[in-house]
């Protein structure tokens, strides 16, 4: 299992090296960027901040507590159409990329 683990992470590593290398992944950082602004998510989450810092008192929350505070909350407040986009377009560059 742990050769099985170690393998992942290689393959992972190698998807990530090829995807920065032919700057796939800065496109597909902006394509999020964009959706999660028109979706909405982007000012649900600040909503969110705002409301976490209220609550605990602005001299009582450090940036660590923030962002773990927020991070299940953002994460699921993505949504499945992004998701499933993103996801295309990853295929599609692997696709692209067979020889990895």
């Amino acid at each position: 299992q742990l050769c099985t683990m170690n393998k992942d992470a290689q393959m992972r590593a190698t998807i990530n090296q090829k995807l920065i290398e032919t700057g796939e992944r800065e496109r597909l950082k902006d394509l999020l960027r964009a959706k999660l602004i028109e979706c909405g998510w982007k000012d649900q989450l600040k909503a969110h901040c705002k409301d976490v810092i209220k609550e605990k008192g602005l001299e009582h929350v450090t940036v660590d507590d923030l962002v773990a505070e927020i991070t299940p909350k953002g994460r699921a407040l993505v949504p499945d159409s992004v998701k499933k986009e993103l996801l295309q377009r990853i295929r599609t560059f692997l696709a692209q990329h067979a020889n990895l």
